[in-house]
């Protein structure tokens, strides 16, 4: 094991829950989960959603931050140290997070662009149409993956403050972040509780709490609610990303990662069910109702929820102050997911080539905002939704299966376990339910997951999004060109340092009972 002196700490055992917490807890959570909740009869969906959880994401969860923990390393480093041959996994998680923290970035921006002009939806009080079109103008937006031309400044300045931010979140890695988390975490709660309690006061809220708690339990029969309930726990807890192999790794040697990682699933779900109340009881009060609602997260924070914040209230003034309080509560919100994506590649890049953290990050943080300009031109929503789709529904999930093949078959899990239960008082995670997660459930379901995404994608023609228009060659580019490259990066990586070898100080830490 790593004895790296100069490796960062959380400073507390609760500055680690926060920013795990903090990290999980993001945008998908507040637009994506109500989406799909309600698409998939409510309560139903959250039922499938609590057992999902609980049966693969939190050992998953639990096993990255204890390999993280044991390893001293990120994600390439850390795998490596179970065995050389899974380094490459890792990399692949870390060059598939620093594609999403790339758009990620720039979601963020439009989130903080939509916070600064909520002023305007003072003067469209009862105009649905106008309300869902606010975001469109400012981003300018061709709907086309052609528009290169076309930029918006005022994404373009968001875009920047949105670095900024970022960076100086960061840039001392473990300690700023402790500072952070204790501010991004709560602030998010405060303005989505202050929503509800008004949400919940309007006439027709009551029918909105009956969609979303009580099951349609004929949905149940559906293989699509299994899909999407799995897939919202693998994108909602930030596994698979290289970022809990890197939080991890900043822990101290007596932390309770068994403890740790069931309050952090179950802050999670709460905060998902919370977002979920918000939209239900303001759509409903409204006057909309699930049918109006997308499974698409930026179609209902950007399009969808504007339509129903004008209708708030007869004021202008009280709809614009509520537009501003949603948007302000998705920036803390976005915040921390956005610099954990980034601290969880910046690691794995100081980690591996031997350079200070704050240096890596800054490099990080420099070329993804260079990067990510692009999407801010007129074509950039388009790409974003290629790439992001990319990303998430092929990327993501392969990673889930090499990792859990390598820990699950090639691996010790029993060595995993004693990892995750060391320093326990009460709770034990349990060997039936690690093994069994890790070994077989997690593979198979994360499997079937990938086969059933790459069936709809052939069943479309192998181009996704077809029906706006997108064509075979942009998703070559921004979809299998990006997955090859991800799951070349590791061996990519290796023959540089394997040429630099003089230069270059690679980890040789392993695992050793």
């Amino acid at each position: 094991m790593s004895n790296d002196a100069t490796r960062g700490t959380w400073t507390s055992r609760s500055t680690f829950i926060l920013a795990a917490v903090g990290s999980a807890v993001g945008l998908g959570n507040a637009w994506r989960f109500p989406g799909l909740a309600a698409k998939h009869g409510g309560g139903a969906f959250l039922m499938v959603y609590l057992i999902a959880m609980v049966v693969i994401g939190i050992p998953l969860l639990a096993m990255e931050i204890s390999i993280g923990r044991r390893m001293k390393r990120g994600a390439p480093g850390s795998l490596r140290g179970l065995n050389k041959k899974f380094e490459p996994i890792g990399w692949a998680a870390t060059a598939n997070a620093f594609i999403i923290e790339i758009y990620y970035s720039v979601v963020f921006a439009w989130v903080i662009m939509m916070a600064i002009f909520s002023f305007k939806f003072a003067g469209l009080t009862g105009d649905s149409e106008a309300a869902s079109g606010v975001w469109t103008t400012l981003i300018k937006t061709t709907g086309t993956t052609s528009g290169y031309a076309t930029i918006s400044v005022p994404v373009l300045l968001c875009l920047i403050g949105a670095w900024a931010m970022i960076w100086l979140c960061i840039r001392n890695s473990a300690h700023s972040v402790g500072k952070v988390v204790k501010y991004t975490v709560f602030l998010p709660v405060i303005c989505l509780v202050l929503m509800a309690a008004k949400g919940l006061t309007m006439e027709g809220a009551a029918e909105g709490m009956k969609a979303l708690f009580i099951p349609d339990f004929s949905a149940l029969s559906n293989a699509s609610l299994w899909i999407d309930a799995i897939g919202q726990v693998f994108y909602s807890m930030s596994i698979m990303m290289a970022i809990m192999y890197a939080y991890g790794s900043f822990l101290q040697e007596d932390s309770n990662v068994a403890a740790d990682t069931v309050i952090i699933a179950f802050s999670d779900l709460a905060i998902s069910v919370l977002s979920g109340i918000v939209l239900f009881s303001t759509m409903y009060g409204t006057g909309m109702t699930t049918n109006d609602m997308s499974t698409s997260g930026i179609g209902t924070a950007f399009m969808i929820y504007p339509s129903a914040i004008v209708n708030l209230t007869g004021n202008g003034t009280a709809n614009a102050v509520f537009a501003f309080i949603f948007y302000f509560c998705l920036c803390t919100l976005a915040i921390d997911s956005a610099f954990s994506i980034v601290e969880g590649v910046a690691t794995a890049i100081a980690d591996k080539f031997n350079i200070a953290k704050r240096k890596s990050t800054l490099y990080v943080c420099i070329v993804s905002a260079v990067i990510s300009l692009f999407f801010v031109t007129g074509a950039g929503l388009a790409w974003l939704d290629i790439v992001d789709n990319w990303c998430n529904s092929f990327n993501l999930i392969l990673v889930g299966v090499l990792e859990a093949i390598a820990v699950g078959w090639f691996f010790k899990t029993d060595s995993v376990l004693k990892e995750i239960n060391r320093n326990t008082n009460k709770f034990r995670m349990p060997a039936w339910w690690f093994n069994t997660a890790i070994r077989y459930i997690a593979p198979l379901l994360l499997a079937g997951f990938f086969t059933w995404n790459f069936v709809a994608l052939i069943k479309s023609g192998g181009i996704y999004g077809a029906e706006s228009g997108y064509s075979l060659a942009s998703n070559i580019i921004g979809g299998w060109l990006i997955t090859v490259l991800v799951f070349a990066s590791g061996y990519i990586i290796n023959a540089i340092v394997k040429k630099n070898k003089k230069l270059i100080k690679t980890a040789e830490d392993v695992w050793t009972d």
